[in-house]
């Protein structure tokens, strides 16, 4: 699939958007969200403007576009970020239904700015078991309530 002209437009707000946070202290990270041909979001990285290790750019715009349209799929909608998602942005991407991903760089050209997905994505693949961070389960009986209580709860928004 080729971009088009209107693809590259919009792809270069995402990088303006990422240039921009640069200068302001941010990530270099910039994304659109697209919807009929029109930008509903749009939003940079803010890791450490905000201190929130969650907000890059794509899940910075994933959560003002959902506030604009009222609703938790962006079905239809197509993302443009200056960067191959990580992992996060990536299950968000996915989490919200979005129709299509741009992307100006890769994970590569992000490691090469310190900025290792990689590790993230290794950590994913490995038994729990195996991970650097400890995972350990715990009250799984008492946990398994609230799924019940969902599994059983009649007028629930599946998503």
């Amino acid at each position: 699939m080729k971009a088009t002209e209107q693809d590259k437009e919009f792809m270069r707000e995402a990088i303006r958007l990422a240039n921009e946070s640069v200068k302001q202290g941010g990530g270099p990270f910039g994304a659109v969200i697209v919807k009929d041909g029109e930008i509903i979001a749009k939003s940079s990285n803010s890791v450490t403007i905000d201190q929130d290790p969650t907000a890059h750019a794509e899940v910075n715009t994933i959560r003002l576009a959902c506030r604009k349209l009222g609703t938790h799929d962006l079905s239809g909608c197509v993302i443009y970020t200056s960067c191959e998602p990580c992992p996060m942005c990536l299950g968000a991407i996915y989490w919200s239904h979005l129709s299509k991903v741009f992307y100006g760089n890769n994970r590569n050209d992000a490691s090469a700015i310190d900025f290792d997905d990689d590790f993230i994505y290794k950590e994913i693949d490995k038994p729990i078991s195996d991970r650097s961070i400890p995972f350990i389960p715990v009250l799984k009986r008492e946990a398994k309530q609230s799924f019940k209580l969902w599994k059983e709860k009649e007028d629930k928004s599946v998503y």
